[in-house]
Formats: C-alpha cells, structure tokens, sequence
C-alpha cells in the first residue's frame, strides 16, 4: 500500500485527499501550523505539523523512508519549489506531483525535480470549452476570454462583514459589473469541496466561503477591495 503525503491547505489539496482511494493507499496532510492540521483532521485524515525547510523534519515523516508520493499544494510556487528541491534530495525515487500558480514556475518545478505538475488554468481551460456549448454564456466568453492576454485564476475569500453576505450567486453578476467570470465556489457550510458555478444549484453566500474567479487582474484587484465594504 502505498504512503501519500500532501502538504499545503487549500481547497485543491482537500479535494485531493477526499478523491484518493484509501483501498490502496494511507494518505498524511503535512500542515504549517496546528490550526491546519486541525481543520483536515477533522475530515479523518492523519496528521503532522512541521517546517518543510528542515530536511530532519522531512525525514521524520517519512521522505526518504516509506512515503512513496508527495503533494506540493502551497499556495506559493517558491514554497512548492523548495520543498521539490529538497525532497528530491533527500529520495531519489520519490514521486512529487506539483501544482503551479504561474505558468511560468512549470519548468522551474520540472527542473527542481517534480515529475507532475498540475495547472489550474488547463484545468479551467477544459471547463471553459465545456461552458462553448451553453448558448447563454457563449457571449460572456466573447468579452471576457477571447483576445486577451492577462488572464489570471483567483481564490477569493468572503471576509466576514462583506457586501457579499447572504447575497445569491445569481446576484453577484460578476461580468457586469466586473467583467469576470465565476468558476466556482467553495461553500463552507457543504465542507471544502469546489462546486463549479456551472450547472450547480443556487447558492447563498456566507463569510468564510471562497469565489473562484478569472479574469484581468485589474478587474480581480478591484472586486477583492469592494467585497471588503461593511
């Protein structure tokens, strides 16, 4: 059987270790801090809490030793790097599979020694072509997608005391008012699992649940600021 670790918390990460079938395999979630761990553990998964700089931390969970597969979900590409560097040096025959928040830190992980890296924004992409078929959202796509260079994929956060609170999704009309599109939502009080906007049910939003847009980042910059009014 094999022995996965996954470090990094985020909603990605979370729905990785639901999706893994633990027939086959135990699976550990490595956490920066105890409030980490204690959010996954809550979910039934084993825990640690260490510093992924300290290669004798590394070691102590099993890099090196019986952890057959590692999962870098930080949010940073330079955390993810580090931490392939080093277990990479520590196992050589370690499987790391790599998630990238800029296309362009892809080669750098290759190069760090990831076998796998995971893109969110070909991720996108596929939902996107499957949203073609929808006649009602073709022309959003137009304005929003087509020709443009500076698209960027965001998590964001509904601080508490938002505009946002209790409002629908449907009410939220992100392209008129931002020209951006929603992909999905994190809803918390459902777990941490992502629902894409498409062909999901309605849904009423609270403080704590994550919007995933796309878009320009001027456009993601100015959304985040208005959703902080009280």
């Amino acid at each position: 059987m094999k022995r996965i670790a996954v470090f990094g918390y985020s909603p990605l990460s979370v729905e990785a270790m639901m999706r893994l079938n633990q027939d086959h395999c135990t699976v550990i979630f490595i956490g920066k801090n105890e409030a980490e761990a204690a959010l996954v553990a809550d979910k039934g998964f084993a825990t640690e809490v260490i510093d992924f700089r300290n290669d004798d931390e590394l070691r102590s969970i099993g890099i090196g030793t019986d952890v057959d597969i590692i999962f870098c979900f930080y949010p940073k590409d330079s955390d993810n790097v580090f931490l392939t560097i080093s277990a990479r040096a520590i196992a050589e025959n370690l499987t790391i599979i790599a998630i990238v928040d800029d296309p362009e830190s892809a080669e750098k992980l290759l190069a760090a020694g990831a076998d796998k890296i995971i893109d969110p924004y070909e991720i996108c992409g596929r939902k996107t072509y499957e949203m073609l078929t929808k006649p009602d959202i073709t022309s959003i796509l137009d304005d929003t997608v087509f020709g443009r260079h500076d698209l960027n994929m965001a998590q964001i956060e509904i601080p508490e005391r938002s505009c946002l609170e209790n409002i629908k999704t449907s009410d939220l009309k992100l392209h008129e008012k931002y020209n951006l599109i929603l992909i999905g939502i994190v809803d918390r009080e459902f777990g941490d699992r992502l629902h894409f906007a498409l062909g999901e049910k309605e849904r009423h939003l609270d403080a704590g649940d994550v919007l995933v847009v796309m878009g320009a980042a001027r456009e993601i910059k100015a959304f985040k600021k208005e959703i902080e009014c009280v």
